[in-house]
């Protein structure tokens, strides 16, 4: 929920109710957690705009746009017919100041097993260098990254819907949370015990230090 929900609900102000939300975000990365693996969808979002005379990538030359790098596993199954069918399984998110080969190359470092298989579009910064630990493969002309895109959208709705957008400087803190409900939506309770758990052996970050601009 947005800060202004929870001031409601709890009769308290508002730097209270965002901070105890802010708190709650910062605790949901395990850094422990193991990679993605397999077969991963990768590509990039422009989060804030729009900016007038601006389009794709460089849209994020303004104060208000954010570039968000993403990337998901795609769980191959067979359904109860026999079919064989795919499905979104982990996510990672993280902003990025750019989308050349060498910040692809380190998000992907961070986030994805080497030797996973690796789909992109055709945007040049999937180099040889930025894949060189990946099988690469390219989505095949007129269609689509389905599971990240639909990924990217329902953070998109998320955002605007519940928060009426966010600011770029905690936008983190917002991809860390969605990504904590995404790969537990099917396990709320479970999801609910891992966050008091993560919580409890987090440092605590005082409100001057989590507001203070870089």
């Amino acid at each position: 929920m947005s800060g202004t929900q929870l001031q409601r609900q709890m009769g308290c102000s508002y730097k209270t109710a965002w901070y105890l939300l802010h708190r709650l975000r910062r605790s949901m990365v395990n850094e422990s957690r193991s990679s993605l693996h397999g077969r991963v969808e990768a590509d990039e979002v422009i989060i804030g705009g729009p900016v007038r005379g601006r389009t794709g990538r460089g849209v994020t030359k303004d104060e208000k746009s954010t570039l968000v790098f993403g990337a998901v596993e795609v769980i191959v199954y067979t359904d109860k017919h026999g079919a064989c069918m795919e499905k979104a399984g982990r996510l990672r998110l993280a902003v990025t100041q750019r989308a050349d080969a060498l910040s692809i190359r380190r998000f992907l470092t961070a986030q994805v097993q080497p030797g996973s298989e690796i789909y992109t579009d055709g945007w040049k910064g999937y180099s040889k260098t930025a894949l060189a630990d990946y099988r690469h493969e390219l989505h095949p002309p007129g269609t689509h990254a389905l599971h990240i895109h639909r990924a990217f959208g329902n953070l998109k709705t998320w955002l605007n819907g519940t928060h009426h957008g966010v600011d770029p400087k905690y936008l983190q803190n917002y991809l860390d949370e969605f990504v904590f409900r995404f790969n537990r939506r099917k396990t709320p309770m479970a999801a609910f015990q891992t966050l008091l758990g993560l919580a409890a052996h987090k440092v605590p970050v005082g409100y001057e230090k989590m507001t203070l601009r870089e």
